[in-house]
């Protein structure tokens, strides 16, 4: 439509999103549904946050507050970035935003001139290529496949780089592949970053409290201190500790980017929920017990799946080391057809054709930037998960 802006055609509509609500409009019109595309956990969010809530209602805290956080929660998410990570922050180095999500556009939006180049390691989270061209800047994909574990190597980051660098998005452990990087393999990309100023670094952290086995997470300017004056480390409540659909997000870094971040805000959403904020401030603060249980229940479930995906003909599942997805290779089901003649020709066709004839809903791979692969969601229980790689297993089978 001729009213409409020119920055919409630059941009789509989340993938991830369409695939959650093309499953539950089929599961409303009575077919049988498993949906593995939603990337959030199935846990209910705890009862202590729920109660810190209900509190703060009761209390009237039920105002506006400061733009960016009240300052409560700020020093909360100081004292988190202390103790869990070595990083010393103030008050004036942290906002807080209506999820994760609008962080990093708040970042994008302050930083962004046309003609900057943000360098994304793909496969990537859907959002980030579209809100670096909403920010009016240009995404530069770095493609790491199965080969390097979706891992993209020094050598690729130092390619990548150009003069119009402005960012380097970094997501350990990985949406969508649960990839994470060791403290070695993180230090390595750091040393790169160390010899181009200019480049500012953008840090993901919000899955580092589901990692499994023996991986330990680390984050950027943990791992480089030199680079502490020019990160920009996110996280949020939200997989963690189960509170998706409060929608707190935080971040810490340089007092100036943090100021022009806030400006953004200030101007489009303003203060993020209040009552939100003080089931996160509880979250940051109270008990942390839960967090172990629900990783090794993850855990499970990623062996789980891993398992029996790599039992399906044609399809290659590596284990990932954290995060709640996984990534498979589907190389093996290309150009084969379904017994009622469709050809799969890409990862797009394998999905939409998996869902009409299985009821099972994933998210393509091309979304992600990397094909033939598909990501699975497996922040659901052990049974429909193995209901679901069953059926999987079938349509691949019938595969000729």
């Amino acid at each position: 439509m001729a009213f409409l802006s020119d920055t919409l055609a630059r941009v789509k509509p989340s993938p991830t999103i369409a695939v959650s609500t093309k499953a539950n409009e089929l599961k409303a019109a009575g077919r049988d549904v498993i949906g593995l595309g939603a990337g959030e956990p199935d846990f209910d969010t705890p009862q202590n946050i729920k109660d810190a809530a209900k509190r703060a209602i009761d209390a009237g805290k039920t105002k506006y507050t400061a733009v960016d956080g009240i300052p409560e929660l700020k020093a909360a998410i100081c004292a988190k970035f202390l103790r869990e990570n070595g990083l010393t922050y103030t008050p004036a180095q942290v906002t807080v935003g209506t999820g994760g999500k609008q962080i990093l556009y708040n970042a994008l939006m302050a930083t962004c001139n046309p003609g900057d180049e943000v360098i994304i390691p793909a496969p990537y989270w859907v959002s980030y290529p579209d809100m670096v061209l909403l920010a009016g800047g240009t995404p530069v994909p770095v493609v790491a496949g199965i080969d390097t574990d979706f891992k993209i190597t020094p050598a690729q980051l130092e390619a990548a780089i150009t003069p119009k660098t402005k960012w380097f998005i970094f997501n350990s452990p990985s949406n969508p592949t649960g990839a994470g990087y060791t403290r070695d393999e993180l230090k390595a990309l750091c040393d790169v970053l160390l010899r181009h100023p200019q480049v500012w670094i953008m840090s993901d952290d919000m899955y580092e409290h589901l990692v499994f086995d023996d991986f330990v997470f680390t984050t950027p300017a943990q791992v480089e201190p030199a680079l502490y004056d020019r990160t920009l480390t996110t996280n949020g409540v939200s997989k963690s500790y189960a509170m998706t659909g409060w929608r707190i997000g935080y971040a810490a870094g340089p007092v100036a980017l943090i100021k022009a971040m806030g400006t953004i805000q200030s101007q489009s959403t303003s203060n993020p929920s209040s009552v939100s904020q003080y089931a996160a401030l509880e979250a940051l603060t109270g008990p942390q017990d839960f967090l172990a249980p629900n990783r090794a229940l993850f855990q499970g479930r990623r062996d789980l799946v891993v398992s029996m995906l790599n039992a399906a003909k044609g399809i290659t599942c590596p284990k990932p080391e954290g995060a709640f997805y996984v990534y498979p290779d589907i190389s093996g089901c290309i150009g084969k057809a379904t017994p009622d003649g469709t050809v799969i020709t890409n990862d797009e066709v394998f999905a939409t054709a998996l869902l009409e004839e299985t009821g099972v809903a994933v998210v393509f791979g091309a979304a992600f930037g990397l094909s033939p692969n598909f990501r699975v969601s497996y922040a659901t229980s052990d049974a429909v998960l193995a209901d679901a790689c069953k059926r999987i297993q079938t349509f691949c089978a019938a595969l000729v």
